[in-house]
């Protein structure tokens, strides 16, 4: 089947792609870079070797970029966002039956199964994310569900912090979301119309959790928030945005200054969700868990997470000290719990009102000392940082950045650093080469790039379905 049978021809040609993910807000180097990954996902498309039922579906579902807000979005507490200029380009066709064929579009693998309820996928393999997908959407929509071929071809490193699979698992919904038209659904637009309750629902499929009438299941095996979902679905280009979770809500939005732009580095170390990095992943979520456990039992509250606990009365820090001090978890020793809850508390109620305030004045300096002081809670408090994201965070500030900081889940991952635009590429330069002296075998594998404040999802079209 040749490509042009799936719409790369005449109006989807990719100065036509480009022209649209530019109109979007993608800058032009990278609307030019993505609109030739599109065209090697409807490569992809094409040699799954079905027939065509419509043009097909085309999104560009980014990454993400945590500014601030390490492991506060599950406790209540605040991030600052952005979305990172990389991400997933994704083709996708209608099928009449029950059938989803999935393909990496650069590697050829494949994953092919039956759109239901009861899919047991892999933990560890990259189909758990698609096949996840598929089995909540089975159990929270009734009804026959159209399956689809689908095409993926990403430009954003895997398992480096940035969110590739919730991204993955986003671009699978909403492929499957339009085949079968469930914005349409009562249901869907009960529960599912507003950006940010999307953003949340997408978020308990990868958790598990019920999203109120929307009963929840086994997820991917990780105990997240929805900051990473919200940042793919709703941030805008050149901003970024601080948002409360639990539920989400758009506190502030601040321009990126227009003199700066983020360099970024994969470390390398790969921060994968799966096996012993899973178990250290959840630990930070069930801390906070154990802490609101122990509160709720000593003050006889019922509060739904952390964020509500540490504000409910003026002195509830340190009665909630006092508490956790006084009272033994059977699973954690309260010096950890300790930790755990100062490092909340300092980077959602202090840390990220400061920052964003002084970057809203202008006051770069004082923005990149409070970043300092996040990285510093991270690596003492939340004790979630490889010695690799350590290095990159000191390394970026003594290069000459004006603030930076290790993001993501933690455990490797990457760094993201403020610097000048007229300077980037002096700065990344500098920055990979220190990294290559220091961790030669780490540097190989990982990457260094510029992104701006990009875009969340982009949906090319068309709007046309069969029935």
């Amino acid at each position: 089947m040749r490509s042009e049978e799936y719409g790369l021809a005449g109006k989807l040609d990719e100065q036509e792609i480009a022209r649209r993910l530019a109109k979007a807000g993608m800058r032009p180097g990278e609307s030019r870079d993505k609109a030739a990954l599109f065209a090697a996902s409807l490569r992809g498309l094409a040699e799954l070797g079905e027939p065509a039922l419509s043009e097909p579906y085309m999104a560009f579902v980014p990454g993400r970029i945590e500014l601030l807000g390490k492991h506060t979005d599950y406790a209540g507490g605040r991030s600052v966002l952005a979305a990172v200029e990389r991400g997933f380009c994704i083709t996708a066709a209608a099928r009449r039956d029950a059938t989803i064929r999935v393909v990496d579009a650069s590697s050829g693998q494949k994953a092919t199964f039956e759109f239901g309820p009861d899919l047991m996928p892999t933990v560890g393999h990259w189909s758990n994310y698609p096949m996840t997908v598929a089995r909540r959407l089975a159990r929270n929509f009734d009804g026959p569900l159209r399956g689809a071929d689908i095409a993926l071809r990403s430009d954003l490193p895997p398992a480096a912090g940035m969110s590739s699979s919730s991204a993955m698992m986003i671009a699978i919904f909403k492929v499957l979301a339009h085949v079968n038209r469930l914005d349409q659904r009562a249901v869907y637009r009960q529960h599912l119309a507003a950006p940010a309750d999307l953003a949340a629902y997408l978020a308990t499929i990868e958790n598990g959790q019920s999203f109120g009438a929307l009963a929840g299941d086994r997820g991917v095996g990780t105990f997240g928030g929805s900051e990473d979902h919200t940042a793919i679905c709703c941030c805008q280009p050149g901003r970024l945005h601080v948002f409360s979770f639990c539920p989400v809500r758009l506190e502030q939005v601040i321009e990126l200054p227009a003199d700066y732009i983020l360099a970024i580095a994969s470390s390398g170390v790969l921060a994968e969700k799966t096996g012993e990095a899973m178990a250290k992943y959840n630990r930070a979520s069930r801390l906070v868990s154990a802490l609101l456990e122990l509160w709720n039992a000593h003050t006889g509250r019922d509060d739904r997470c952390l964020a509500d606990a540490a504000s409910g009365a003026i002195d509830a820090p340190e009665q909630l000290r006092r508490i956790v001090a006084g009272n033994p978890h059977p699973t954690f020793d309260a010096a950890a719990l300790l930790r755990r809850f100062e490092q909340f508390l300092g980077e959602s109620e202090r840390i990220i009102p400061a920052a964003c305030a002084a970057l809203a004045r202008g006051d770069i300096d004082s923005f990149g000392r409070l970043a300092d002081q996040s990285q510093n809670m991270a690596e003492e408090l939340l004790r979630n940082q490889a010695p690799q994201t350590v290095h990159l965070a000191r390394a970026a500030r003594q290069c000459g950045a004006a603030a930076a900081s290790a993001f993501g889940a933690g455990f490797g991952g990457s760094v993201w650093a403020m610097v000048k635009a007229d300077h980037a590429d002096a700065f990344v330069s500098a920055w990979a080469d220190d990294y290559r002296r220091e961790y030669p075998a780490q540097a190989r594998r990982g990457c260094f790039f510029v992104s701006g404040a990009g875009t969340g999802l982009i949906e090319l079209g068309p709007d046309e379905l069969v029935d």
